[in-house]
């Protein structure tokens, strides 16, 4: 009677253990966030996470960082994924990193003075790892929105890339103008 006990409990442990270590997501959601498989008819948009500007800047990067800085400055190559309806900027880069496993991490928008959503590293490269003028800035479609990755609402085919900067955005084409919304 004992042992039915115990074995019925241990039963009931390795259960409760499978369960919580399962990640259980929508039909939605696992396609939102898997890119090896996109319906035809879904919503699309590309990403990708450059810090080219670092490999000439590699003298001013923090000890230590160097091994997080691809030989090509390329951290995620130009990737589609699947567009879900009010998606901003900050969700598909929040999925992206998920996926792949890139680490990110970012400071909420009831935290800062812009109301958005703010990166403040991706990889392991923060803002100031390579200057007090360094950090992460983002496109869509090649324009550098003045407004935080949370406020910027995506559509159907748009191109988003994240770049690191060495020179507050000069340095990847990007202008901000003092009292704009760029963070």
């Amino acid at each position: 009677m004992k042992k039915d006990i115990l074995a019925i409990f241990a039963g009931v442990i390795v259960v409760i253990i499978l369960i919580m270590g399962t990640d259980f997501q929508s039909v939605e959601e696992y396609y939102s966030t898997h890119p090896d498989y996109i319906p035809k008819d879904s919503k699309k948009v590309t990403v990708a996470i450059e810090c080219k500007t670092l490999l000439d800047n590699m003298k001013n990067l923090e000890k230590g960082l160097e091994k997080y800085v691809p030989k090509d400055g390329i951290i995620l190559e130009k990737t589609e994924f699947v567009l879900n309806d009010n998606d901003t900027v900050f969700d598909v880069l929040q999925r992206v990193t998920k996926y792949k496993k890139i680490q990110m991490e970012y400071q909420g928008a009831d935290l800062n003075q812009y109301g958005s959503v703010y990166i403040e590293g991706i990889n392991h490269l923060y803002e100031f790892s390579c200057g007090e003028l360094s950090g992460w800035v983002y496109s869509v479609n090649n324009k550098f929105p003045s407004r935080g990755c949370s406020s910027y609402t995506l559509k159907d085919g748009d191109n988003i890339v994240w770049q690191y900067t060495c020179d507050l955005g000069r340095d990847v084409g990007a202008e901000f103008v003092e009292g704009q919304n760029g963070r």
